[in-house]
């Protein structure tokens, strides 16, 4: 596979060629992730979905203990390096919170309805599993595009379970304010 410095040139050639349509990306696009601290995670492949990876017989089933599982959607595209570092740098700040150096990379597309291309989807999360591993990381990805029986027993302290977005969105109004009510209830 292709090292992407950004995958817009491919993900733009993907769009033509694909049975499903793909928008041409745009910047300002994000990850959604969803943390669960666990006492254990156990995975098995069982089908191979439209856009599977290819895998090799020994990621077809895998498990960790004390993992963070890192449920990760990445939304359209944005092959920026700051997406790739803005994602390492919040698994890095969990792990350290829930004090795990054992990381699972689970690709999760449920989290939203705005999916990047499956490939460009592959080379981010590749590309995060390669840093956090450079930075002394246990990390299992678990494939991308099969259909999973899975397992994990959360360990339910505050931290337990946890969502971010990549990049944040910044300066938002507050609700109330987006929709013209008063933030003041009376």
């Amino acid at each position: 596979m292709a090292k992407a410095v950004g995958c817009r040139a491919v993900c733009r050639a993907e769009t033509r060629y694909s049975p499903v349509q793909i928008r041409p990306p745009a910047p300002g696009e994000r990850v959604k992730l969803l943390f669960v601290h666990a006492d254990y995670v156990n995975y098995q492949v069982k089908e191979r979905a439209k856009f599977a990876e290819e895998i090799s017989h020994n990621r077809k089933a895998g498990g960790m203990r004390n993992p963070l599982i890192v449920f990760a959607c990445v939304e359209k595209v944005d092959g920026r390096a700051n997406v790739v570092d803005g994602t390492v740098g919040e698994i890095k700040e969990v792990a350290s919170k829930v004090k795990t150096r054992n990381i699972t990379l689970f690709p999760f597309a449920h989290l939203s309805e705005d999916l990047a291309s499956p490939f460009c989807a592959v080379e981010l999360l590749t590309q995060v599993e390669a840093k956090l591993k450079g930075d002394g990381f246990l990390v299992i990805r678990v494939p991308f595009g099969w259909y999973k029986a899975f397992e994990f027993k959360s360990k339910g302290h505050p931290l337990a379970v946890l969502s971010r977005s990549i990049p944040k969105k910044a300066n938002l109004a507050p609700l109330s304010l987006q929709v013209g009510c008063s933030p003041h209830v009376k």
